[in-house]
């Protein structure tokens, strides 16, 4: 039991992984969710270089987007599969745009509430702050606060997840 112990902590101090990190797992149910994200853009979250090497069209596009996007809350709905394995290594929520160059850093865990920064490489270089909360194991809640590095715009995200079942079939993701 004690060699077991010491592996663990040296796993941990390997990986970076908080102790407290690895004390409790987080009480959600794997299989399939519903998501329902709420998300709400304050000012240009586009690097300013980003648009810049843009041709003309897309960039006046994106920007009309973004203007009329301002302070208005979008919605979007989807159906995502979450493993065992993503449980267990506290990747609960994924991006559409998954970086394998992102780091994550768990700041604080429990059994019910999970809070993560994750911080992006250029070429989307971004810093984000994730609090996702188990309610009850079929039940999410998470806010994701996001700010797009050399942008002057913020992404302050609200989702809400609900466990359909064990099944991932015709799921992706």
């Amino acid at each position: 039991m004690f060699a077991k112990t010491l592996v663990t902590i040296a796993v941990a101090i390997t990986v970076g992984t908080p102790l407290h990190a690895l004390a409790t797992a987080f009480n959600a149910k794997s299989g399939a969710w519903k998501m329902t994200i709420n998300t709400l853009v304050a000012g240009n979250p586009i690097p300013p270089e980003a648009l810049a090497n843009l041709p003309p069209e897309k960039r006046a596009q994106i920007e009309e987007t973004m203007k009329a996007r301002a302070g208005k809350p979008s919605t979007h709905t989807y159906k995502t599969c979450v493993s065992q394995k993503e449980l267990d290594q506290d990747n609960i929520l994924k991006s559409e745009n998954d970086d394998s160059k992102c780091t994550r850093k768990v700041l604080s865990k429990s059994a019910t509430k999970l809070v993560v920064e994750q911080t992006c490489p250029a070429p989307r270089a971004s810093t984000s702050q994730m609090t996702i909360e188990a309610t009850t194991p079929e039940n999410l809640t998470a806010t994701i606060d996001m700010v797009q590095g050399g942008a002057s715009g913020k992404v302050h995200v609200d989702m809400k997840g609900h466990w359909l079942g064990a099944s991932c079939a015709g799921i992706k993701g």
